[in-house]
């Protein structure tokens, strides 16, 4: 064992010891010092050495499953190295991974990790405008997809490495070849911990999502804090419900799971089904499960004393979950979902360890590495501010920058702390709750909405001089996009109009990120001339559930057929 390893070990294994002792674990942890290290040949390849037992076991909707040991994928990601690097891939090319929920996404995760490639994960969602923006700002040379999305790269991706995961398509290399290479692989040169690993492209304030880069460093070492907070112990069961594309799904459908030798789980629903979803963690018995608010309210919809589960982590994510969401699991199961928080730019920075005492509402304790202050507007310490943290010893889990945006870098990264963007409280004992994001940004559906990337798009319609976008609430998804919109001249504020607006943001936009209801309105301005989106926030938030439709307003789903 190499010196980097024997020190990731140590602190992964002092976490194992103290995994429901708090108070000791946060004063003994010292996040491992590294100075070469590559996680995939280092820590899984070790991991997975004459290791047969399940590393991934994805189920499908038709009951088919996969189930590949450690050893297999291990061999396996070997295969995929060696068969990129015959194609041209080289250590630091960027390579676009727009996968769904199927073995290659990790073959190739553990792949490029090996080589030293810089991964670009995306969801199948995005637009063509999103790719595009993305294949340009992300300097990608490596594309790889399913067959049915290929089409969406046509004259925009014509220089790109271009390889096709499932079937057969014109023009692409075919990704089943790689299983023809050896299963032996040689890397060129050791791998620096500083070196780039992954780009996320994330919200932010501004018309273009940010570009969050992490290192060798910072997630597969930055995510011991995470295996700590979920409590993942060596052959769990661990299902995550999460999209491929998006931070959290590198957090525990990845990295968390194998740190500690557990099996990672999916299942492929097509649409999602309480039922069903009780009856999997019955019958494969999972043993520990994260999943987003969205998915908890579904699920106590079910009588949940009725599923005789395996289960021993509950964990939620994305945003604060309701008091009686959590006491309605616990009354079924007798087990307590815990909270936590984390950002893109990190791995889980505050949460609810196994074993604490848990206080409705908050998202628990600094995790261990991680020394968080509440500022102020003027960057002094308080009881109520942005979370943030020091940077004198820089937390592992933290990012690079980002990539391309350095002002935007110096900016988080100010007076000797980084800087969240999210506010909380913090009380006597310590426990930390969430107020909300410094800026206007906000979560629709567990997926996090840039009100002016939306407003960007809206105004590039004719009939649109001004928008504004903010949360609306939802019963179900907490929050879903509002447009409230200043017309140009000539154009009625009407269904037409409204209509119209509607159908060209469908056509621009990500599901995801879909207008879903609009106003017209004259928009609310400050003396010097800047939106106030603060009213139109909280005349939105006053607004009590279910949501009846005002005069003036329209809702996406009246033009279904359109």
């Amino acid at each position: 064992m190499n010196t980097a390893l024997a020190a990731y070990r140590a602190a992964r294994d002092f976490l194992f010891t103290h995994r429901t002792d708090y108070d000791a674990a946060c004063a003994g942890f010292r996040w491992p010092k590294l100075d070469t290290f590559n996680w995939a040949l280092d820590h899984f390849d070790d991991l997975a050495r004459d290791n047969h037992a399940p590393a991934l076991w994805i189920v499908g909707d038709d009951g088919s499953e996969q189930k590949l040991t450690f050893a297999e994928m291990s061999a396996r990601s070997n295969q995929v190295a060696n068969h990129l690097e015959s194609l041209g891939v080289q250590r630091g090319d960027r390579v676009l991974l727009m996968l769904g929920n199927e073995v290659p996404l990790w073959e190739l995760m553990l792949a490029c990790i090996k080589i030293g490639a810089v991964m670009i994960p995306a969801t199948a969602l995005l637009s063509r405008d999103d790719l595009l923006d993305r294949l340009e700002r992300g300097q990608v040379r490596v594309i790889v997809t399913n067959a049915a999305n290929t089409a969406k790269f046509d004259g925009i991706a014509d220089r790109q490495i271009r390889i096709v995961a499932d079937q057969p398509a014109a023009g692409w290399s075919r990704f089943a070849d790689a299983y023809q290479a050896s299963p032996v692989y040689q890397p060129k040169c050791p791998t620096r911990a500083d070196e780039p690993l992954l780009l996320y492209f994330t919200s932010g304030t501004t018309s273009k999502p940010k570009l969050v880069q992490h290192s060798h460093q910072s997630y597969p070492a930055g995510h011991l804090s995470t295996l700590y907070w979920i409590g993942l112990q060596p052959g769990d069961v661990h299902w995550n419900i999460s999209s491929p594309g998006w931070g959290k799904h590198a957090w525990s459908c990845f990295f968390a799971p194998w740190i500690a030798g557990a099996c990672v789980f999916i299942f492929n629903y097509a649409r999602f089904d309480a039922k069903r979803v009780l009856d999997v963690l019955v019958d494969k018995q999972v043993t520990t499960l994260c999943a987003p608010p969205t998915v908890w309210r579904m699920l106590i919809q079910e009588k949940m004393g009725d599923y005789p589960v395996k289960l021993r982590e509950l964990l939620s994510a994305g945003e604060p979950l309701n008091p009686e969401v959590i006491e309605q699991v616990r009354a079924a199961w007798g087990l307590t979902i815990r909270d936590g928080f984390g950002q893109t730019e990190t791995t889980a920075v505050v949460g609810n360890p196994p074993g604490q005492k848990i206080k409705f509402g908050s998202m628990g304790r600094p995790l261990p590495g991680y020394e968080v202050v509440l500022l102020d507007p003027q960057d002094r310490p308080a009881d109520e501010g942005e979370i943030s943290f020091e940077l004198a010893e820089r937390p592992s889990g933290l990012m690079l920058g980002y990539a391309g945006d350095e002002a935007k870098t110096a900016e988080v990264m100010r007076a000797g702390h980084y800087h969240t963007g999210d506010v909380a409280q913090r009380d006597a004992e310590g426990y930390i709750t969430y107020v909300g994001r410094a800026d206007d940004v906000f979560k629709a559906s567990d997926y996090r909405i840039s009100p002016f990337e939306l407003e960007s798009v809206l105004i590039e319609h004719p009939a649109v001089a001004e928008a504004a976008v903010v949360p609306s609430p939802d019963a179900l998804k907490l929050a879903v996009p509002k447009a409230f919109v200043m017309l140009t001249a000539g154009h009625a504020p009407d269904a037409a109009t409204a209509r119209d607006i509607l159908m060209f943001c469908r056509d621009k936009l990500a599901p995801y990120k879909r207008i879903r209801r609009l106003e017209f309105l004259d928009l609310p301005k400050t003396i010097s001339g800047k939106i106030r989106r603060v009213e139109m926030r909280q005349k939105e938030q006053a607004r009590a559930l279910p949501i009846v439709k005002a005069e003036g307003e329209y809702f996406d789903d009246e033009f279904r057929d359109a």
